[in-house]
């Protein structure tokens, strides 16, 4: 395969990536359904031409995990806090994490009951399976209404953060004592100290920087930041979160020290422009990481009748969950709301994270696929069922 092979094919990705958003747009149906469904055709079409590729398995969490940081940094960039916004933050929060402590014990108990294993390594298991993946949710939710789209912003991004949590928290705690609570508390305080430290250095290095690459330089210093928390095992997708927030924030803060230091005269325009390139790079991500996980699938693994029924047992509880909690505790959130809890992005990097000996092998990743092949078709329908009743009450109120 030559240089011009590769750049050709590459370019047609991101090509196909363009109008499959476009058509996302227009019907609802998530562009990460239709990029799995192309890595997937593409590996078909190798398989038949019996071409020999790289080994994509290799690059996947990397280019995961760049994805995550820059999809979330992106949806937060959108989100102005108000106080009258309270209310949606701590709904979000607690939707995010009672919804995920709940699927995580039933996902627990049907992979105790497929596998038969000890409770424990079940449960590590199950937390994968419990995660939405805002990868997938903010996008797809970029065409609802306003209150919906927020709703799903923050809780989607609380639960990422609570999912690496609760994961790191589980691997590392095989049996779970006093101390372990403390450490947990010890590295949240952490975490949040360095959040504080990291958005006020970076707002004053945006005010200060005067050479003509700037955002790049400030979105590696933040994935930088990242890695070097997720590697002292803190969940540090809470700064990438906080910054967005604070920077689309910043402004509203009336305290004359604060002003005359950190803001400038250009930081609107300059927002704008790292929205902008936060968005775009993410797209470029998010289109490889997709097809590429798509590619690297054996599909022929979903042959198995088994498979296939388990799998659509923990996709079925995975909204009876969902539903259940909107209907009793958040009523004004049920539709579409109820529809979007995609497992994808994130679900896929905490299943490559768990420890091999932690790994079921009942449990693999054609079952990880069907989950999230699964619930990206389930959301694409309610959405456009939602969209559908939406332009039907609209039609019958004019009338």
């Amino acid at each position: 395969m030559t240089t011009y092979t590769v750049l050709i094919i590459l370019s047609a990705l991101v090509i196909f990536s363009y109008l499959f958003d476009l058509v996302a747009s227009k019907t609802k149906l998530p562009s990460v359904l239709l990029l799995l469904t192309l890595g997937i055709g593409l590996r078909i079409l190798v398989d038949k031409l019996q071409i020999h590729t790289y080994n994509f398995l290799q690059i996947l969490p990397t280019l995961g995990t760049v994805g995550l940081i820059l999809i979330v940094f992106e949806g937060s960039l959108e989100l102005k806090y108000a106080k009258d916004k309270n209310k949606v933050i701590k709904g979000a929060f607690l939707s995010a994490f009672l919804i995920l402590i709940a699927t995580v014990a039933v996902i627990t108990f049907i992979i105790y009951q497929i596998t038969g294993q000890e409770l424990y390594l079940c449960f590590v298991n199950a937390i994968p399976f419990s995660v939405i993946s805002s990868a997938i949710a903010i996008p797809s939710v970029a065409n609802i209404n306003k209150k919906s789209k927020e709703f799903i912003i923050y809780e989607s991004s609380f639960s990422d953060i609570l999912g690496i949590i609760l994961l790191n928290f589980a691997v590392a705690n095989r049996h779970i004592t006093v101390g372990s609570f403390g450490e947990l508390a010890v590295n949240t305080i952490l975490i949040l100290l360095l959040s504080v430290v990291a958005c006020i250095t970076l707002l004053y290095l945006m005010g200060r920087l005067r050479h003509h690459i700037k955002f790049f330089l400030i979105i590696s210093i933040l994935i930088m930041v990242y890695a070097i928390g997720q590697s002292f095992h803190l969940s540090a997708l809470v700064l990438i979160l906080s910054f967005g927030l604070f920077l689309n924030n910043a402004d509203t803060i009336k305290h004359a020290w604060f002003r005359s230091v950190f803001i400038y005269k250009n930081l609107s325009n300059d927002l704008t422009q790292l929205h902008q390139l936060s968005a775009e790079t993410a797209f470029i991500i998010r289109t490889f990481f997709f097809v590429i996980f798509g590619f690297t699938m054996n599909i022929y693994q979903l042959n198995d009748f088994t498979l296939i029924a388990n799998g659509l047992i923990i996709l079925g509880s995975i909204y009876v969950v969902r539903f259940a909690y909107l209907f009793f505790f958040k009523r004004e959130h049920v539709l579409p709301e109820g529809f979007v809890t995609p497992r994808g992005l994130i679900s896929i990097l905490l299943y490559y994270n768990l420890p091999q000996h932690m790994k079921l092998t009942e449990i693999g990743t054609a079952f990880l696929f069907m989950v999230v092949l699964g619930s990206s078709i389930v959301m694409s329908i309610g959405l456009m069922a939602s969209r559908k009743k939406g332009n039907l009450e609209e039609v019958t109120e004019v009338h």
